[in-house]
């Protein structure tokens, strides 16, 4: 199993978390526990789920939390276009968290790739 600090996925995910927690200062104080508090959430649990894969016994186990990990993108995506949307996160952020998500989304995908690969 890999230290998951000495992943990429795992850095930039982290990078991407403290990025959201950026934007959502600007937020509405009436989004507070509706979707800053959604976001958050689905964000952080992005790396998480890398940390808690890399502990786990086997590749395959790792590669479901990493299964998991893609899941909570994906939704985090949703939440910065709704944001977006909404009027809470400008353009210019917005591109630039699509883009690091996009990169995280395809090491996700190499990695599970990688460890598919082992079972």
């Amino acid at each position: 199993m890999a230290q998951y600090e000495n992943l990429e996925v795992w850095k930039l995910s982290h990078e991407f978390v403290l990025d959201v927690y950026k934007v959502i200062e600007k937020f509405p104080t009436a989004e507070r526990y509706r979707l800053t508090d959604q976001l958050c959430r689905a964000a952080c649990s992005i790396p998480m789920n890398i940390c808690e894969g890399s502990g786990r016994n086997t590749d395959k186990d790792f590669a479901h939390f990493l299964y998991i990990s893609r899941g909570s993108l994906y939704e985090t995506k949703y939440q910065l276009l709704l944001s977006r949307d909404l009027g809470y996160i400008d353009h210019e952020d917005y591109n630039t968290l699509l883009k690091k998500s996009d990169s995280i989304g395809k090491l996700l995908n190499a990695l599970i790739k990688k460890l598919a690969a082992s079972y």
